[in-house]
């Protein structure tokens, strides 16, 4: 069984897709780029942008009766790799558990963004 999840505390999604699917244990979260979820423009700084993008995460984790302490793997995409350390320290704050992580550098994100983060939580029965 699969179920849908929204929620208005982050974003809305800007083309065909759910912000999170709940199938079996898991939770398949969609990419969460740094935009507020009410004006949805994004911050100009990169730090800026890396903790909206998280708190879009934790909002849409949070709306599926999950935290990021639940995350299995995270999927981190940059638009620059020298942008890596300094994401790297605010998703610290954000992942204490350490899940399993990709970072990737892309040539363009979405509203030219400088990140995009999704992840897969596992949801304890």
């Amino acid at each position: 069984m699969k179920k849908s999840i929204h929620t208005e505390q982050a974003p809305r999604a800007i083309g065909p897709y759910s912000q999170a699917i709940v199938a079996g244990g898991f939770v398949f979260c969609s990419g969460q780029m740094p935009l507020d979820p009410v004006t949805m423009k994004a911050p100009d700084s990169l730090a800026g942008q890396a903790r909206q993008a998280l708190e879009n995460l934790k909002a849409v984790a949070l709306a599926a009766g999950c935290t990021l302490d639940d995350a299995v793997r995270v999927g981190l995409f940059l638009s620059s790799m020298d942008d890596f350390a300094e994401v790297n320290k605010i998703y610290e704050e954000y992942f204490t558990q350490k899940p399993a992580r990709t970072t990737v550098e892309v040539s363009r994100l979405p509203r030219d963004v400088r990140l995009e983060i999704d992840c897969i939580l596992f949801k304890e029965s």
